[in-house]
């Protein structure tokens, strides 16, 4: 692959936004996974493979917006596989949250990062767990949503009253790129 190769471009950022990020055993995982497969960050590369999702705050920040995953049955942040055309991580994400949200304009929070690694169920086919790269985003103001063929459902809620069921980890990620969010 040459640097011109927007797959090769991907990695790289992936790993510039991983080595900005916080030091610990969760980013040490993170790199680890992705030095040891050259085809990590695609659907088709290993079972367990890198996806991008962003937390999408209201413009007032009292708000998320989440959707309800067809597939996992949960009420969770949008998010996805990445695509040939994405060349960044926060743009993979940010595509990801307008085809599920119908929302434009969405900002990424600059530096805001969490990251969760999940084991999937059988619906989800040969993909066995998801690295995920979570960015935050704010919303324009006034954005409205649109249920998209991928989700039963879009709504807001309230940061600190989130709906059953889903991720028992979303609570933590939420309030960790809200505090993010805060201080940019």
């Amino acid at each position: 692959m040459t640097s011109a190769d927007p797959r090769q471009a991907l990695r790289s950022d992936a790993f510039a936004l991983l080595r900005a990020a916080a030091p610990g055993p969760a980013r040490d995982a993170f790199e680890a996974h992705l030095a040891a497969y050259e085809d990590g960050l695609w659907r088709d590369g290993p079972p367990e493979h890198f996806t991008a999702s962003a937390v999408v705050f209201s413009a007032d920040g009292s708000q998320v917006l989440l959707v309800l995953h067809k597939k996992a049955r949960l009420w969770l942040q949008p998010g996805g596989h990445f695509e040939r055309g994405d060349r960044t991580v926060a743009g993979a994400a940010l595509r990801e949250a307008a085809e599920e949200s119908g929302i434009d304009g969405l900002t990424p929070v600059p530096g805001a990062l969490f990251l969760h690694r999940h084991d999937l169920a059988a619906a989800f086919g040969r993909c066995t767990a998801h690295w995920d790269l979570r960015i935050a985003a704010v919303a324009p103001e006034g954005a409205a949503v649109v249920v998209s063929d991928e989700s039963d459902d879009v709504r807001w809620w309230p940061v600190d009253s989130l709906p059953e069921p889903t991720d028992p980890d979303l609570a933590d990620c939420i309030v960790a790129l809200r505090e993010q969010l805060v201080s940019a």
